[in-house]
């Protein structure tokens, strides 16, 4: 099963692909409307809200976490510590 490259999110269908574009190596959730994939400070934020309000963490504790995160997958490796 396919990944998304910038959250992770098992990719099961078509519909999970941005735009339903199985070329796409992303998710819906990391596409924007025209269905290029967000930028790494717009995928952070976003990340850090979903974290923070998923999971209840405060501020601090979500950066952490979505950084974590963030450093493991291929479309941020490079990115996270090079900011």
């Amino acid at each position: 099963m396919e990944k998304c490259i910038a959250c992770g999110m098992p990719m099961e269908k078509p519909a999970d692909h941005a735009l339903g574009d199985v070329t796409k190596n992303y998710c819906r959730h990391c596409a924007k409307e025209n269905g290029e994939m967000q930028s790494f400070e717009e995928k952070r934020s976003n990340l850090i809200d979903f974290v923070t309000r998923t999971q209840g963490l405060d501020d601090k504790a979500a950066v952490g976490v979505v950084e974590t995160m963030m450093k493991e997958l291929p479309a941020w490796r490079d990115q996270l510590w090079n900011n």
